[in-house]
């Protein structure tokens, strides 16, 4: 009897299972056909991003006033308009500041040589002044015409200190490389047009003809030597205050020449 007790309560039990079961998905089916209500997005409230200065700190609120766009700034007073007016002058007097040469002074010019400026003068051209130096060059019988504000190609005489250290390059050996002639050539124009004293006298102790090789001197270099010398000539001559004569002779004995005795006429 009890056997068949525990058979019959196992029995209900499954009924009940399978009962529940199908009202559940009685339930899922009825879900899925019955359309989906739409639920209202909650709309987010808008964010205020505040103004942050140095550091991360927001901004006091009298900097808004200063910085306002440009069409709603206020117009200048009379006293800032005059405040301005002088930090342009001011500008202007820094950018006049050059050196000036006055008449009489002598200069270089690197493709010519030693220079006297003889005027100064004035003119004008599309409606700009124009102030001019007019430079004699005596050994080439020129008269340039530079201006103003191209006087960075000009440069003052050298110093009697800067004129003895070019001739003591003069004594030194010269640096003769085994390269090409017109390599060489063009490498020498470039020294003596770079009005460079330094240069020059380079120029003058590679090409001297009392070297140590007894090599005979070409025309082209004869004419570059000479170039270079007659440079460097002017030059010790106006800077040291002595006469050509005695400027040669002084560079003749740095580059170990022998004076030539010219013999008197019985």
């Amino acid at each position: 009897m009890e056997f068949l007790k525990k058979i019959m309560q196992s029995k209900k039990s499954q009924d009940k299972k399978k009962e529940t079961n199908i009202k559940k998905n009685k339930k899922i089916k009825l879900e899925k056909k019955l359309p989906k209500k739409e639920i209202p997005k909650k709309e987010k409230p808008p964010i205020e991003i505040k103004p942050k200065g140095k550091r991360g700190r927001p901004k006091n609120p009298e900097t808004k006033k200063i910085l306002q766009p440009v069409a709603e700034q206020k117009p200048l007073t009379a006293a800032q308009n005059a405040a301005a007016e002088i930090v342009i002058t001011k500008v202007a007097k820094q950018e006049s500041d050059k050196k000036i040469y006055k008449i009489k002074d002598h200069v270089i010019y690197p493709k010519h040589g030693v220079g006297q400026i003889v005027a100064i003068e004035n003119s004008v051209i599309a409606d700009i002044e124009m102030t001019y130096y007019k430079i004699q060059v005596t050994k080439d019988k020129l008269i340039l015409t530079i201006p103003v504000n191209q006087q960075g190609n000009l440069r003052p005489i050298s110093s009697v200190n800067q004129i003895n250290k070019a001739i003591s390059i003069l004594k030194g050996k010269p640096k003769i490389r085994r390269t090409m002639w017109s390599r060489r050539a063009q490498e020498y124009d470039q020294k003596i047009n770079s009005g460079e004293i330094y240069q020059i006298a380079e120029v003058v102790r590679d090409l001297n003809k009392n070297t140590e090789i007894p090599v005979d001197q070409s025309y082209s270099e004869r004419q570059l030597f000479e170039k270079a010398y007659d440079r460097l000539l002017g030059e010790v001559a106006i800077g040291m205050q002595l006469s050509n004569e005695d400027a040669k002779k002084k560079l003749d004995k740095a580059l170990g020449k022998k004076e030539t005795v010219t013999a008197e006429p019985i």
